[in-house]
């Protein structure tokens, strides 16, 4: 409920933030993304717009929408009437073993996977502007809370969002990838911000202009990168699946298909396009990862899955082509052409986490040295080993692998007496060559096996280390640790051990922050806010209808009162007069509304769809 007395620009500040025992399991570097709802920032022009929006898309997705998102938004606590509270759903999505954060507008590809991954929806607090009232390029609640949220009411669809977060967390993303996030970033928050006031109207020099210029400067650059030809990574294929069932996902048969993309089901226009015979409907498949898509237009195809447990078979059919399974040179190149954090995992079990830069292989393709640079930390079983952080291995990690020149026994199968024999004693010197041809010598100190026994790293002092006439390594380098195996069999992003490295670097945005209102926006708004709360005094006590005419004398005459304002002073503004008229069903009104249809081409369709909704009552 709004009061008489809310402030319609509350001061700056940052909220604690409600926890759970799902959100304390978060790791640092994803609570960095999380901001705090600032549930008082909410305009009634913003909650109008809600408002609108799932009205017209529950009457419409009642018919279309997959059985369980009706019962969803009633197990979410999400209203059709009011924008959601965040910690609100938290104590009902507890019920499915979820929680909901809200985050700050788009984050990295892997972030958002890994939220996933522990069953925490990430959702966007911000709220599209009335002037975007059908789609906004930044997530918003409307997409988030009113599409994503409802549908994990189904067990299997839950499953597979966390599913599908658990693997997406580990695809492995280009440089080129990480460019097009910052830039389709950069342009979400500067298309939401609202338009600088200029005192001075209009002009090439005015703040409203130059704001247009940085848009128009960011959309050149999101479509040059988008233009660009590169190989595809893992990031983007999983993004492609992501696309085709999470946000624009059909299910049941191609014939009767029933919605449960998020992308659809938060869309006034697309969820009623969707349906039409022009877009074609193809049966869900792993073909779809490499089914490009345009964000800026109606989808031409979309994708239909018997159930949603297929969705979990064409996941780990995908899966199983990720370098996270595969791992070998493939695995490690697509590291090295990353240039962020990435681990590989080798035979022994030993994990390494940096940022690799280097490989060599043999003529088989088998990688016989690889190199970090930067922080690396070693890790076993997700846990970084003792003393081997990114204090040791501040300046990178190197080391060959394979087995030793004319030995058939593999370093890490030697146990103490193969060692011995191959003159591998501790406090010792040594001098030894691999199959590739690396030579190594050194004085040996210890070494460290893994849980079945296996040595999984040798130390060595005044160690050197050539390739044919390379040295890779000298002692002036320090103490050399090498790591122990035949081979790479994991390879994927970010790091085994999330302690390891200090990942908090994410400056909030003020997207979705108060903005000093100018006089006529705060008369707008506090317009908006009367006539809300006239209606909910109105209200019915069903809360997915709307309410009856007014018959109150007194309310309908303030209403009249301030449809007469909005008419003279706002004649651009459509949404106010439509919910007066809903609530007084005037003639005078309805009247207005279909001049301003004639005025407004633009939004005509708009009003049609809310009258139609008005007159189904």
């Amino acid at each position: 409920m709004i009061e008489e007395n809310t402030p319609l620009t509350p001061l700056k500040g940052r909220a604690t933030i409600e926890s759970n025992e799902l959100l304390d399991r978060l790791p640092p570097h994803l609570k960095q993304y999380i901001k705090p709802q600032n549930y008082e920032y909410y305009t009634p022009v913003n909650q109008s717009v809600w408002r609108f929006v799932m009205r017209k898309n529950v009457d419409y997705l009642s018919k279309v929408a997959h059985e369980s998102y009706l019962d969803g938004l009633r197990q979410t606590g999400i209203s059709i009437d009011e924008i959601p509270s965040m910690y609100g759903m938290n104590r009902i999505l507890k019920e499915i073993g979820w929680a909901a954060v809200a985050v700050d507008g788009f984050i990295p590809p892997n972030a958002f996977m890994e939220f996933q991954a522990y069953k925490v929806l990430v959702i966007a607090s911000d709220i599209r502007q009335l002037e975007n009232i059908e789609y906004t390029p930044a997530p918003d609640i409307i997409h988030e809370g009113a599409g994503h949220a409802p549908i994990i009411a189904s067990p299997d669809y839950a499953e597979y969002l966390r599913r599908f977060g658990e693997i997406g967390a580990k695809a492995i993303s280009s440089a080129h990838d990480m460019e097009i996030y910052e830039a389709v970033r950069e342009l979400s928050i500067l298309k939401e911000l609202p338009l600088p006031a200029s005192p001075e109207g209009r002009g090439a020099n005015s703040p409203s202009e130059k704001h247009l210029a940085k848009i128009e400067a960011a959309e050149k650059r999101v479509e040059e990168l988008q233009q660009k030809e590169v190989n595809a990574s893992e990031i983007s294929l999983i993004r492609n699946l992501h696309w085709w069932t999470v946000e624009y996902g059909m299910v049941g048969t191609v014939e009767n298909p029933k919605i449960y993309g998020a992308g659809l089901l938060s869309s006034i226009g697309e969820s009623e396009w969707c349906m039409k015979n022009e877009v074609k409907k193809i049966p869900y498949s792993i073909e779809a990862a490499y089914q490009d898509f345009d964000i800026t237009k109606p989808q031409p195809q979309l994708y239909v899955t018997p159930d949603f447990a297929y969705l979990q078979q064409v996941l780990e059919e995908f899966a199983n082509t990720m370098a996270v399974r595969k791992g070998g040179w493939r695995g490690l190149s697509k590291l090295i052409e990353s240039k962020q954090l990435g681990t590989i995992e080798i035979s022994t079990g030993l994990q390494v986490s940096g940022v690799f830069s280097r490989m060599i292989r043999n003529e088989d393709n088998d990688i016989v040295y690889f190199e970090t640079e930067g922080k690396t930390a070693l890790a076993y079983r997700e846990t970084e080993v003792i003393g081997h952080g990114v204090t040791r291995h501040a300046n990178g990690f190197r080391s060959p692998l394979g087995k030793l020149k004319g030995i058939n026994l593999a370093i890490e199968n030697m146990g103490p007496r193969d060692l011995a024999a191959y003159n591998f004693y501790d406090g010792k010197p040594i001098e030894f060559e691999f199959d590739s041809g690396i030579h190594v010598k050194g004085m040996n100190v210890t070494g460290m096996r893994n849980l079945k026994g296996e040595l999984m790293l040798i130390q060595f002092t005044d160690c050197t280390v050539t390739y044919k006439d390379e040295v890779l390594f000298t002692p002036a380098d320090g103490d050399f640790d090498m790591a122990v195996g035949k081979e790479i069999v994991s390879a994927f992003a970010g790091a085994a051990d999330y302690l390891s490295f200090d990942l908090v670097e994410h400056e909030l945005s003020t997207l979705g922050d108060v903005v000093e209102m100018s006089d006529e926006e705060k008369e707008l708004n506090g317009l908006y806010a009367e006539v809300r709360i006239i209606r909910e005094n109105n209200a019915g006590v069903d809360p997915l209808s709307p309410p009856a005419a007014d018959s109150s004398p007194l309310k309908r005459e303030q209403l009249i009162g301030i449809f007469k304002k909005i008419s003279k002073n706002y004649p651009n503004d459509w949404l106010l007069p439509l919910e007066i008229y809903e609530l007084t069903r005037t003639s005078e009104i309805l009247d207005y509304l279909k001049e301003l249809q004639k005025r407004r081409p633009e939004i005509a369709h708009l009003i049609e769809a809310g009258l139609g909704l008005i007159h189904k009552t």
